[in-house]
This record gives structure tokens, C-alpha cells and sequence, in this order.
């Protein structure tokens, strides 16, 4: 009986010249593809290099995705069109995303998503005419027990009110922040917490995708 032969790490020799990824993403890339057994196993963290690099998951980007993972382009976009945060269409500098499920729903969800679209002038699955605030509707992101919740950048706001949500939106137009910090946003524009956040992150959102080292979606707040 033969076993098939164990993927190598890297893929073909003159891939890297090929690659459309700038020196700084290419050699983001192969440290990722390095932690997993199997280099088709990074897709997903691939999928976010491709957003950083340019700005949102462009064909091409899946491709490239595809040659780093050794899969076929229709198996990236599978996994890319299945989970809600790859976004396949440009999206603003600071997406809002809404929690519009049960508990939310229950405590003014649906007031706070209106009190969002109405001051951004953008709604549900739109962008502004500038590129600066998307906004969207988003399945539970585990905040329930502090209900109403939200997220800019994936950072995360709870208790927020009607009110509070119309504040955000002017922040986000006025102050323009590089660097967008959860702690500093959930002083603002938040109430209650789910439990007290014990350690205070000096680090935060750079784009409409989650911070993470790694993927250089970090930076300093």
C-alpha cells in the first residue's frame, strides 16, 4: 500500500516571483503556511492576507490564495463565499457590524441598527459615497450578556443604546481614528459588559478585518 506524498510547506521554487502579494505579505504568508501541516490548512488566515493586501478579496487574490494553499481557485472561493466576514465587494474604512440576534433583538437591537443606518446614511449591506463606514446586520458574536452589541472593525462595543450607536457613527466621520481601540470604544459608546475586561488591550483594529499580529492587522492605540 502507498501513502500519499506529505505537502511541502512552500510552494513551487519560482512562485513567490510570480506572486501579485507585495515582499512584506509574501513573507507573511510563508510564516503562516509553515504552522500548519498541511499548507491547505491556511486558507483561512490566507483569505485575511489577501483582504490587508487589497482592501477586500479581489478574484485574483483568491488565486493567489489558491497557489499558496496548493488547492483549485473553486475551493478558496467555497470557503471565501461561505463565512460572512470575507467580504468580496470593496468595503468602507470602518465596518459597523450589528448583532441583530435573539438577545440583541430582545434589548433594542433593531433601534440601534435604525439609529446606525439613519445617522450614516448607509444601509444594511451598503457603503457611502465616500468608502468610509459600511454597514451590516451580523449574526451572534457571543456578547449576548451584553446585549445590545456591536462591531466596528470586528472591535467589539456592548451596551450600546440608540443614542450611543448615533455618537459612534459622528466619532468615526469626525475623528477619523488610524487605529480603532475597544477599550477606548466601549468607554464611549458602551454601557454594560458581558463580564469586566481585565486586561487592557494596547493594541486595535487598522481595517474591516479582525486584528490579529500575524496577519499585520494590527496597530498601536
Amino acid at each position: 500500500m502507498t501513502h500519499p506524498r506529505p505537502e511541502s510547506h512552500t510552494p513551487d521554487p519560482g512562485f513567490r516571483e510570480r506572486s501579485i502579494w507585495s515582499k512584506e505579505t509574501q513573507e507573511r504568508a510563508a510564516r503562516i503556511v509553515a504552522r500548519y501541516p498541511l499548507r491547505r490548512s491556511a486558507v483561512m488566515p490566507l483569505l485575511y492576507l489577501a483582504m490587508r493586501e487589497e482592501g477586500y478579496l479581489t478574484d485574483e487574490g483568491m488565486e493567489e490564495v489558491s497557489r499558496w494553499c496548493g488547492i483549485t481557485p473553486a475551493q478558496v472561493y467555497a470557503v471565501a463565499s461561505f463565512y460572512t466576514m470575507y467580504k468580496r465587494e470593496p468595503v468602507g474604512r470602518y465596518l459597523i457590524s450589528c448583532c441583530t440576534s435573539i438577545s440583541c433583538m430582545l434589548l433594542g437591537s433593531d433601534e440601534v441598527m435604525h439609529s446606525i443606518e439613519e445617522s450614516s446614511g448607509v444601509p444594511h449591506g451598503e457603503t457611502d459615497e465616500e468608502g468610509l463606514v459600511s454597514v451590516e446586520h451580523a449574526e451572534c458574536i457571543g456578547a449576548c450578556g451584553g446585549a445590545p452589541a456591536l462591531q466596528v472593525n470586528y472591535e467589539l462595543i456592548e451596551g450600546v443604546t440608540p443614542e450611543k450607536a448615533r455618537d459612534l457613527v459622528q466619532w468615526l466621520r469626525a475623528a477619523r481614528p488610524e487605529v480603532l481601540d475597544g477599550d477606548e470604544m466601549q468607554q464611549l459608546f458602551g454601557t454594560r459588559r458581558s463580564f469586566d475586561w481585565a486586561i487592557r488591550e494596547e493594541e486595535g483594529a487598522i481595517g474591516p478585518y479582525p486584528a490579529f499580529g500575524p496577519l499585520g492587522t494590527v496597530g498601536e492605540s
